[in-house]
């Protein structure tokens, strides 16, 4: 691949948002439309019943005997009118609901497919509870928005229209006077979308993140906060996340329940009836109207607010909708994995790291200017203080991130011209901090090779050291993990190294992926790892003298630069920043003692 090709990958467009409400719920236009027409007849014809009564007034009212047939035709008229409203109206409800269904699937589809193909330390800079609140809550909180939005608006704006051309029709002067209600409840309503209430919205929402992440992070680290006594400084930030929500919500219900008050007053029947009534009457007393005339505004002017009202009270539910589906829209706007258009394969497997440099902020770099070649069949180990940039630096390996300047080549490739899978299936990792699977033991350890044979996910268990526990779990190999069994943390460790020795790939990335482990499996574990055929690239961080006495190469980084390089004995000898580096951790382990014992030298 020409250079202008890996740059056409590197710097492909993407949208600065995620796509519009409008462009998500595109493919279910139809459906969209199928409900709002069900509901339309079903409003119309749910006029019909009042019409029918104000109709049966007006006929029983009036001077000499009542037309029996024409009452009779009235009845039937209402009647099915009100056939007509529970069949339509069911009828779209049900399409709402099964529409929300399919859009609320497609959304999280969406997330998932987007979430996959983001660069995986991307992951490590968000918060656990606020992605599984967007995957989660927010998906759900556009239900209101879907399943009920759609009949309310429609309900909201056809039955008043139909029902004011009707009044208009029998007293134009009344007309205007039952309107008052709606005209004030109206007016109320720019007083909840001011700056100050928007803005009360938006903490909320930040306010219900913070707790579900305190929940999270709580729940999870439990048991180490117990077991070192800060069990009251987690129990203190949990309480001041659940401290700031009620003082959010406090303020929030403050500000917004007066003018929501206000609404729900002026919109209440008493109220309309009262308007209704007095205008009636002073119409009345004038000899502007004639009484049976007030009947049709006593029952339609309830139509007019009642819909108006419904939507008052799902105000909030679709202001929460619009702000989950914002949040929804910036998970989708991530930034994806660039992949090749034409993916190179790699010739062999020798790793480059050409003036790599890369910062999470553009404004801070973490790696600066490393150079660095892995051997096939060697194994490098990273070592430094905390925050040199080890984690960084291998990461860059399985193409957690891509470099800002430079390039990771393996195999003479750079890894931006490698696809995905190729690169998967050339490089695995074994990282401290391990995830599982809920599945079974042996999917979880084939994970990377979902046609090995029972025998292959038995072999690769051996040689990782934990056989006999799998054969200890309820039903062996096919025990479900987090449902029917768990496992520590050294045994879910080498869980993760059985799959990275089953998936046998030619590059190998560790971090310190036997921190968990007993000396006696360490050893094996780390024989194992290196034995096949004597080729496999290992890049580790050690934090362990063993694993460096093991590597083949040493490299030490300081502040995201190497300062020192190569073999253990030689940066011994050198007498350099590697050996007080060697000194100081054979001292925090050996507590007091500073001389290395001949048979720990490294080699």
């Amino acid at each position: 691949m020409s250079t202008t090709d890996l740059a056409e990958v590197t710097e492909q467009p993407e949208p600065a948002a995620g796509p519009s409400m409008a462009r998500l719920l595109r493919p279910y236009g139809w459906s969209f439309a199928a409900v709002v027409i069900l509901q339309v007849i079903g409003a119309v014809a749910g006029l019909a019943p009042l019409l029918a009564v104000v109709e049966l007034g007006r006929t029983l009212l009036s001077p000499g005997p009542a037309d029996h047939g024409h009452v009779r035709t009235v009845v039937v008229a209402g009647a099915a009118g009100l056939f007509v409203r529970l069949l339509f109206t069911a009828a779209s409800s049900g399409i709402g609901h099964v529409l929300d269904g399919q859009v609320q699937l497609s959304f999280r589809r969406q997330l998932a497919a987007r979430l996959g193909r983001v660069p995986i330390g991307w992951f490590s800079r968000r918060r656990t509870g606020e992605l599984a609140k967007v995957v989660g809550e927010d998906v759900s909180a556009v239900h209101p928005f879907i399943a009920h939005a759609p009949g309310e608006l429609v309900s909201a704006f056809v039955v008043p229209l139909v029902s004011l051309i009707y009044l208009f029709t029998v007293d134009w002067r009344l007309t205007l006077i039952t309107l008052i209600p709606v005209a004030l409840a109206v007016a109320l309503v720019p007083l909840m979308m001011t700056p100050a209430r928007l803005r009360e919205q938006e903490e909320f929402d930040a306010a219900m993140g913070r707790i579900a992440s305190s929940a999270v992070e709580f729940v999870q680290g439990i048991s180490v906060v117990k077991a070192f006594g800060g069990s009251e400084r987690a129990h203190r930030r949990f309480r001041t996340a659940a401290d700031d929500f009620v003082g959010i919500f406090f303020r929030w219900v403050r500000g917004v329940s007066a003018i929501a008050a206000g609404m729900q007053l002026a919109l209440s029947p008493p109220f309309v009836l009262l308007v209704v009534l007095i205008g009636g009457a002073a119409l009345i007393a004038n000899g502007g109207m004639t009484p049976p005339d007030l009947l049709p505004f006593l029952l339609l002017g309830l139509g007019l607010t009642a819909p108006v009202a419904a939507l008052g009270h799902g105000f909030d539910d679709l202001q929460a909708a619009g702000r989950a589906v914002g949040r929804i829209r910036d998970v989708l706007a991530v930034r994806s994995l660039p992949e090749p258009a034409r993916p190179v394969a790699p010739r062999g497997h020798r790793v480059e790291l050409r003036g790599v440099r890369f910062g999470y902020e553009a404004d801070h770099e973490v790696l600066r200017g490393i150079d660095l070649v892995l051997e096939p069949g060697t194994v490098t180990a990273v070592v430094g203080p905390s925050g040199s940039g080890k984690s960084t630096l291998v990461q860059l390996l399985p193409r957690f991130f891509d470099p800002t300047h430079g390039s990771v080549v393996l195999g003479g490739v750079d890894l931006r011209e490698l696809g995905s899978q190729d690169l998967y299936r050339t490089v695995s990792f074994v990282f401290q901090d391990v995830r599982l699977l809920r599945a079974s033991v042996a999917d979880n350890i084939a994970l990377a090779v979902p046609h090995a044979g029972p025998d292959d996910v038995v072999r690769a268990a051996r040689l990782a050291n934990v056989h006999e526990r799998i054969l200890e779990l309820p039903r062996g190999y096919e025990t479900v993990l987090h449902e029917e069994a768990g496992l520590s943390g050294g045994e879910a460790q080498r869980i993760s190294i059985a799959r990275a020795l089953l998936a046998a790939t030619p590059v190998l990335v560790l971090d310190e992926a036997t921190a968990f482990a007993d000396p006696h499996t360490e050893q094996a574990v780390r024989r194992a790892l290196a034995a096949p055929a004597g080729d496999r690239t290992v890049l580790v961080i050690a934090h362990r003298l063993e694993t460096i006495a093991d590597a083949d190469t040493v490299v030490l980084l300081e502040n995201g630069s190497i300062v020192e390089r190569g073999r253990p004995a030689e940066l011994l000898a050198r007498n350099g920043k590697f050996a007080a580096f060697w000194r100081s951790h054979r001292s925090a382990v050996a507590g007091e003692v500073e001389t290395v014992p001949q048979g720990d030298e490294p080699r």
